[in-house]
């Protein structure tokens, strides 16, 4: 009577156990969201490397893939100082380049405005960084543009940084509602 108790103990605690399933954490998942063909063209002659010629991938669908992905927003987040983002929008509050922690979106706040951006680059500055950059970096990034002005679920957005930050982290700023950018009023004739 004894070992059929112990056994039937033992089989329900495996039985619970079995139960218990862990984050499914996937370190390797390819974005898979482009054309899979360089059909896109540069906006920009500048580029980080070797110039290169030709198009760029575009995205099939405006859907992150890593924007639910808390490894993959971490790992886009020091791809954002890696490949020097922060050298013209600094920590996300805008330098040479524009602020990518406010409301204000000059060529959308959606991925994949976002990801053309970065593949294909923008006039008068952004380089197109389309051949230079793996696919899945360029959309961690996204996630972690998105994840700057709060556009991601707090518990997807990084808590802290790893170095000396003055700004809150992502996790803990409000989201806020993206606007197009306004053109300059034009100067009226004859005003200086």
């Amino acid at each position: 009577m004894r070992g059929g108790a112990l056994l039937l103990l033992a089989l329900s605690a495996a039985f619970v156990l079995s139960g218990c399933e862990r984050e499914a954490r996937r370190f390797t998942t390819p974005a898979q969201n482009s054309t899979g063909s360089e059909t896109g063209q540069r906006a920009s002659s500048n580029q980080p490397g070797a110039p290169l010629r030709g198009g760029v991938e575009q995205p099939l669908r405006n859907i992150s893939p890593f924007e639910r992905n808390a490894f993959a927003v971490n790992q886009g987040k020091r791809l954002y100082r890696w490949y020097n983002c922060n050298g013209c929008h600094a920590s996300g509050g805008g330098n040479i380049g524009p602020p990518l922690m406010d409301a204000q979106w000059r060529y959308g706040s959606d991925p994949a405005s976002i990801f053309a951006t970065i593949m294909q680059g923008r006039p008068q500055g952004m380089p197109s960084f389309g051949g230079h950059i793996p696919e899945d970096q360029a959309w961690q990034i996204v996630a972690y543009v998105q994840s700057m002005s709060g556009q991601l679920r707090k518990d997807v957005a990084p808590s802290r940084s790893d170095s000396i930050s003055t700004n809150q982290p992502e996790n803990a700023r409000p989201k806020l509602q993206p606007q197009p950018e306004q053109p300059p009023a034009p100067t009226p004739p004859g005003a200086r």
